[in-house]
């Protein structure tokens, strides 16, 4: 059983999986700047664009997780599970995530930023 309210542990799961959304921009980046499109500038406006948000949004939730002495580190990977340690409050708790809901939950993630629909 879990220790952290369900608002703590959105906390952690973004802190997580908006800097893999992240890298994922700057992947897709640099393959339309490198992909013979005809105007690709909006693409590219609109994927740096959400980029900044994505930054903007980290760091304001780096700086709630300080103030709450919680952090969070992938522990381990394998092709399946993907394995997490959340550190709240002196207490640690493993958490292991689905790999293909880890997939999903990026997708959504990169979505909502894309599409100007952040809650």
């Amino acid at each position: 059983m879990t220790r952290i309210p369900d608002e703590d542990r959105t906390l952690f799961e973004q802190s997580l999986f908006l800097p893999m959304a992240l890298t994922i921009f700057e992947r897709d980046l640099t393959i339309i700047e490198r992909a013979p499109f005809k105007l690709k500038q909006p693409y590219i406006r609109c994927i740096e664009q959400s980029m900044n948000h994505i930054q903007r949004d980290l760091s304001i939730i780096k700086q709630e997780m300080k103030k709450k002495k919680m952090k969070a580190q992938e522990v381990q990977r394998d092709e399946t599970f993907t394995s997490f340690l959340f550190i709240y409050k002196g207490y640690e708790e493993h958490h292991n995530y689905f790999n293909p809901r880890i997939k999903h939950y990026v997708q959504e993630v990169m979505e909502k930023y894309l599409l100007h629909t952040r809650t």
